[in-house]
């Protein structure tokens, strides 16, 4: 049987793998340059990003590997991780009463060689933001690191008034494709 190399330092991912009874052999960060080309589309960047991943992680013989990325789009523009509480504010506001999409690229490399990517879309809609709900999400520290500011399995649950599609894809890796691609791989379930 192959041994999964989770090519993520992510510990949202690590658990979503945990959750199908996936534990990856070995843990591996990738260093790639993750800034989006001039006008590249978000499924184009994260499947970008999701193959590049993989393919910057050392594989042995009988080695699967597993990357993702996860961006948040509103429209044509990327939210990627807040620089500061500054940036975080402005990305909430932005997605205040509005609908956006959380795209996430998942590729797997097989024991022969050949990257298999696929890319998913979720539509979330947040309520309307009030200046003082900005406040208490913003002084949680929740939303740093996250892509588009916010941590849908946290406190930022509340804000969201529709969800179409995976809700794992929006905490970061959407398990029934990530289920699909492993078990082609010859990665077993649980």
């Amino acid at each position: 049987m192959p041994a999964l190399v989770l090519a993520s330092s992510s510990p949202r991912r690590r658990e979503l793998l945990a959750r199908i009874g996936v534990v990856p052999a070995r843990i591996a960060s990738p260093d790639i340059e993750e800034t989006p080309r001039k006008g590249e589309l978000p499924r184009d960047y994260v499947t970008r990003l999701a193959r590049d991943k993989a393919l910057a992680v050392d594989r042995a013989a009988g080695e699967v590997v597993l990357a993702g990325d996860t961006t948040v789009a509103v429209g044509r523009r990327l939210l990627e991780k807040p620089a500061d509480e500054a940036d975080l504010r402005r990305m909430l506001a932005l997605l205040s009463g509005r609908r956006h999409h959380v795209w996430s690229g998942v590729c797997v490399i097989g024991t022969d060689g050949k990257p298999r990517v696929r890319a998913v879309d979720t539509i979330v809609a947040f309520k309307v933001l009030s200046a003082a709900e900005i406040d208490w999400y913003v002084e949680s520290g929740e939303g740093m690191g996250k892509a588009g500011g916010y941590a849908i399995q946290g406190r930022a649950e509340i804000f969201v008034r529709f969800l179409s599609g995976s809700h794992s894809n929006v905490v970061g890796l959407p398990v029934f494709e990530t289920s699909t691609l492993l078990a082609s791989a010859g990665i077993p379930l649980g």
